[in-house]
């Protein structure tokens, strides 16, 4: 019997019915319309509610178009909310559904990594975790046929992070996707201050971001320490919070889209 990890939030955080969700989704990527950039290793991306944060992901979505036939897996690392875990935990699943269909685990990566001791499997840490789920419609849209490496990433350091990707890096056929949001409810222009201090610090891949400042502090610290090692350079795609899309300006959570491409003079 295949385990299948099914929608937690399909209905509250983006839309529950296949053909809205898959219209609002390709609707937000041809909005995104990326100039003809250099494809991205990895993302840093939102994972708000669609109305608040759906556009600044699809700028970063969008980056993919076109190496849609070229990725066969994706590397998919997120916070906790909910269930406190050490370490970075798998699933014990075979598949996670969406509205848009099953995406199969990638076993050969689940096997790379298993014995690496900051690696735990923790059902409950995935069941109701939106971090990573609601980045799924996106690589659905966006991708070709892959398969999916889900991390829910609870007290880890940046190098615990950084030598799992290491592990996966692999070459452009792996995409690593880092979910996370900023600053969380701050009066609006406090939240631009300290949004834009984070991004900064992103941008000169400095690997001491706190939970304050992003929520997912935790995985983006370790891609940047595995991004410098691996060469990469970071670029700002996107950047605004809730106040300016759907949500109340009195308290507001930020969201940024950041894409790494390969340096100059580096292959992936």
């Amino acid at each position: 019997m295949h385990q299948i990890r099914p929608p937690a939030v399909a209905g509250t955080f983006y839309p529950g019915r296949s053909q809205t969700l898959s219209h609002d989704v390709l609707t937000m990527l041809a909005a995104a319309k990326p100039e003809g950039a250099t494809p991205p290793k990895a993302l840093i991306v939102p994972h708000a509610g669609y109305i608040y944060s759906g556009a600044t992901a699809a700028q970063a979505y969008a980056r993919l178009a076109g190496v849609r036939h070229t990725i066969r897996r994706v590397v998919l690392l997120g916070p906790v909310h909910r269930v406190a875990v050490r370490g970075l935990a798998l699933p014990g699943a075979d598949f996670f559904a969406t509205p848009l269909g099953d995406i199969e685990i990638d076993q050969d990566a689940v096997a790379a990594i298993d014995l690496l001791p900051q690696v735990v499997v923790s059902p409950a840490a995935h069941a109701q975790e939106h971090s990573l789920e609601v980045q799924l419609p996106f690589l659905q849209l966006a991708l070709d046929a892959f398969k999916l490496l889900p991390l829910a990433v609870g007290d880890a350091t940046p190098s615990e992070v950084a030598q799992v990707l290491d592990v996966l890096w692999g070459g452009d056929e792996t995409l690593i996707v880092v979910s996370s949001d900023l600053s969380h409810f701050l009066p609006y222009a406090a939240a631009r201050v300290v949004d834009s201090e984070t991004v900064q610090g992103i941008l000169q891949m400095q690997t001491k971001l706190n939970h304050q400042q992003a929520c997912g502090a935790t995985p983006v610290n370790g891609l940047l320490l595995a991004a410098r090692q691996h060469h990469l350079q970071p670029q700002l795609l996107g950047l605004c919070n809730s106040g300016d899309t759907a949500g109340d300006k009195g308290r507001v959570v930020g969201y940024a889209a950041l894409a790494f491409t390969p340096g100059e003079n580096h292959a992936r």
